[in-house]
């Protein structure tokens, strides 16, 4: 007998539709708490109350939609699910496609009169991107305890509005407390957001670690002075230091024999004239790696650079620490079944790294916990570009099927 399968068009069609809300003028973006964001959530609501599901809705705005039935009441869930919060211009499958196909399993397993073990259940996590709001991946922080409730809605976003405040705009401010279910386990589908599954062929990615995460923001301060008459050995200028930094960043990654990158995504300088040298360039650092002692290292080696330049040429150095996540081991046996299930349906798979930080980071310090990878063309995600064959798109959700039942059997 051919292994259940699930309603392709059902999942790509919902796919879509998400991700037509929110755009405007061509451009897909749904901040976190923003108008798009509610009309995004009820759109998910909408659908899962549609299929059954008892849908809750935390203090922190992150959504649940559970299937249970007795005797199972009592029992710790089997969780699927990611976010469908975006980035600035984004593409329509990050984040959203692990939510629609978390929803489409549990569909799929009800239509076919499979009878869980425990309930199942699906949840779409509170900005996970960080654009308006920091830290990222906060929902599912917050929910597996490593943030206060409290200290999230205080967050103030870029536009100077309070999370609190958005969420409780748009009706979403919840009144179950965060953390109020936990998972037996988690399992998140995302596209890769990579290009090694398509570099290599292949169709599921077992995703058994992934990378740790150090952002940091530098500030420099120089001395402003005339660009003409300035000789360039007598400058103090803080943007050519932070140029060193970019250099020195990317040199020290491209050596390492430990998989190690380096970015500085963000960048200002002041007075931010043509004609004026920089006194101030403030810019930020992410460093990852899957490995925590590298990190460490590339931190330590980063604040002994700039230690160096201030003692060099006088600079003013100052660090603010945004965001620090360790890297995470996936649970052994749920990657096992990921492969397992991918073997069954003939579908070609590896182990792998997650570049990313996700959700799921955040839930396997309270649950075991793996994720699934499908194809990116090109390895692009974060822009309108972003795109994942449909027959990959199915194919993971029929592995995430497969994963699921086997948890829940």
């Amino acid at each position: 007998m051919s292994p259940a399968s699930i309603d392709r068009e059902r999942m790509l069609g919902r796919i879509r539709e998400l991700g037509e809300v929110g755009r405007e003028d061509g451009r897909l973006t749904r901040l976190a708490g923003s108008d798009a964001d509610r009309a995004g959530r009820d759109l998910l609501v909408s659908w899962l109350e549609g299929a059954g599901l008892d849908v809750k809705i935390d203090r922190i705005g992150n959504i649940f939609g559970i299937w249970t039935e007795e005797p199972i009441a009592g029992e710790a869930p089997v969780l699927l699910g990611s976010h469908i919060d975006t980035v600035i211009n984004a593409g329509i499958y990050d984040g959203c496609y692990g939510v629609i196909a978390g929803l489409e399993v549990i569909e799929t397993l009800k239509r076919n009169g499979f009878v869980p073990s425990r309930p199942i259940a699906v949840a779409a996590f509170t900005n996970e991107e960080g654009v308006r709001y920091a830290p990222d991946m906060m929902g599912s922080l917050v929910h597996a305890g490593g943030l206060s409730v409290e200290a999230a809605l205080a967050s103030v976003g870029t536009d100077g509005s309070v999370l609190g405040e958005e969420l409780s705009r748009i009706g979403y401010a919840g009144g179950v407390e965060p953390g109020f279910l936990r998972p037996k386990a988690y399992v998140e589908l995302h596209i890769e957001q990579g290009p090694v599954l398509e570099r290599e062929g292949l169709r599921i990615g077992a995703v058994e670690t992934l990378q740790g995460i150090s952002w940091q923001r530098v500030t420099i301060s120089g001395v402003a002075n005339h660009a003409g008459t300035t000789p360039m050995s007598m400058r103090s200028d803080a943007g050519q230091a932070a140029a060193e930094v970019m250099v020195f960043l990317r040199q020290r990654a491209m050596a390492s024999n430990i998989p190690v990158v380096a970015t500085i995504g963000c960048m200002a300088f002041e007075p931010n004239a043509i004609n004026v040298i920089p006194s101030l360039a403030s810019f930020t650092v992410d460093l990852r790696s899957p490995d925590e002692q590298r990190l460490r290292e590339e931190e330590a080696a980063l604040d002994a650079f700039l230690d160096a330049l201030a003692l060099r040429d006088g600079f003013g150095v100052s660090v603010e620490r945004l965001a620090r996540f360790q890297p995470v081991t996936f649970d052994p046996a749920i990657v096992a079944l990921i492969e397992q299930a991918a073997g069954r349906r003939g579908l070609s798979s590896r182990r792998m790294t997650s570049g990313a930080g996700h959700d799921a980071q955040m839930i396997a310090r309270i649950a075991p916990s793996a994720m699934i990878f499908v194809p990116s063309r090109d390895g692009i995600s974060h822009n309108p570009r972003e795109h994942t064959d449909a027959d990959d798109l199915v194919a993971g959700a029929d592995i995430l099927l497969d994963v699921v039942r086997d948890l829940s059997a």
